[in-house]
């Protein structure tokens, strides 16, 4: 492996770190709660290698339990994965440079790998497309992997999981704060939450997500001209 390579693993890592404690809990939890339903630890596993949805995963163990319509699950996945239609949309062109890896990058996009995505920063040492890809390798590694030991050891160190899916939503808050603090300007993420709130109270907490990230990029696309020459650094003559 050359020295380009072990940098831009390295860096990965690093950067993957906020999401493997994050993914910690959860997947442990999802673990735990497979086993309960009576699946084994391997199937848990298998789950979260194919499915790699945090939250139809965990939807899923309700449709497991109650032997939902194919038909109702596939329209569920649909409509709670619709956001990674717009995630791929920026990310179109890249992917393309980057050949068959591609089609790996498309598999393993979810919200955690789209915020290494958007944040990535150029360095010299470090080769971008290879960031990228041990980045997602890595965390379908660790979402997988506490999935299956959560399974494993469940049954032996019962506890109460009311209430550890926050922490993903607490993972999620420290990065778009982390994002506010190093973008130019804030106007996108002030524009993000308050047409979250609108949604929420125009169609209700079960509902937003569509439309609210719909709205967004509506107007983000009509403010395009406007914010382009404060979020794009001049070239240097």
């Amino acid at each position: 492996m050359s020295e380009t390579l072990r940098s831009s693993f390295r860096y990965a890592f690093q950067r993957s770190l906020p999401i493997l404690i994050g993914f910690f809990p959860l997947g442990i939890a999802f673990g735990i709660l497979m086993r309960k339903i009576g699946y084994h630890f391997l199937w848990a596993a298998l789950t979260s290698l194919t499915v790699y949805a945090g939250s139809l995963q965990f939807l899923m163990i309700s449709f497991f339990e109650e032997g939902t319509a194919l038909f109702t699950v596939i329209i569920m996945a649909l409509l709670l994965n619709s956001r990674h239609i717009f995630y791929g949309i920026s990310f179109i062109e890249k992917f393309r440079a980057y050949g068959k890896w591609k089609y790996f990058l498309i598999y393993g996009m979810s919200d955690e790998s789209y915020t290494l995505l958007c944040s990535y920063k150029e360095q010299e040492d470090l080769d971008e497309k290879w960031v990228h890809i041990f980045s997602t390798a890595l965390l379908i590694f660790y979402w997988s992997g506490f999935s299956a030991l959560g399974a494993f050891v469940g049954t032996w160190i019962p506890f109460d999981t009311t209430g550890i899916d926050f922490a993903l939503t607490a993972l999620f808050t420290v990065i778009f704060i982390e994002q506010l603090k190093d973008s130019k300007t804030s106007l996108p993420g002030i524009i993000a939450i308050a047409s979250s709130i609108l949604c929420i109270f125009l169609f209700g907490p079960g509902n937003f997500l569509l439309p609210s990230l719909s709205l967004t990029v509506i107007i983000l696309v009509l403010l395009r001209l406007p914010l382009e020459p404060i979020i794009t650094p001049k070239e240097e003559s």
